[in-house]
């Protein structure tokens, strides 16, 4: 094992307070009540045409859909990391990590514009050794070619990664690109999600029982 591959939103950084502070904000323009945050979470790794959907029970088709989606991630942008903060234990992982001669880096659906300055709130942008965001690459997750762009960059064949993701689609990714794949149990998995049904290789609570498996 070489390369750590991770998610970024729910895996990485604890994005959910921000994203739901953005739905709630344009629910409230509109008059509609705030959604308490235990409902948004679940949905947050999922991006922002989900949450609009969540907060104002319509599909993507909707005419209104586009400008309220489009509110969301101006408010969202302008409030990216005023409450994110990378998950308990990802910071000693990530050390780990760099200090045992192998890299890290992310793979997210999220669009660039958000997730570059996200990570450079989070002083990440300077020791990940690839970064790939949901525009980077023609194809976004499940596809693998994000996935295989990410081992290019850092250096490894797929054989040589795991990634690590809290969604179905971030397994799936990383099984169509051949690489180890694991659950983060601790990201934004809802209560209807069988991540057991997933088939990853690798299931983890928190991220010092990554370390621990790093470790044997």
């Amino acid at each position: 094992m070489r390369s750590i591959l991770f998610d970024l939103d729910g895996t990485l950084a604890d994005t959910a307070p921000d994203l739901a502070q953005a739905l709630n904000a344009v629910l409230e323009q509109h008059g509609c009540a705030a959604l308490p945050y235990d409902v948004i979470r679940p949905v947050a790794s999922h991006g922002g045409i989900a949450l609009i959907e969540l907060g104002f029970q319509i599909t993507s088709d909707a005419p209104e859909f586009e400008q309220l989606r489009q509110e969301f991630l101006d408010y969202y942008s302008n409030n990216i990391c005023w409450q994110t903060s990378l998950f308990e234990g990802i910071e000693q992982l990530l050390q780990h990590i760099e200090s045992n001669d192998m890299n890290w880096g992310i793979v997210t659906n999220k669009p660039a514009f958000l997730t570059e300055p996200l990570i450079a709130e989070l002083r990440l942008d300077n020791r990940a050794v690839s970064v790939i965001s949901g525009d980077t690459t023609d194809n976004r997750k499940p596809h693998p070619e994000p996935m295989l762009l990410a081992c290019q960059q850092a250096g490894s064949t797929p054989e040589q990664c795991l990634y690590v993701g809290d969604a179905q689609r971030d397994i799936e990714a990383g099984q169509h690109a051949g690489m180890l794949t694991a659950v983060a149990n601790w990201g934004y998995i809802g209560h209807d999600d069988k991540p057991d049904s997933w088939g990853a290789d690798l299931y983890f609570d928190q991220p010092a029982d990554l370390m621990d498996w790093l470790n044997q």
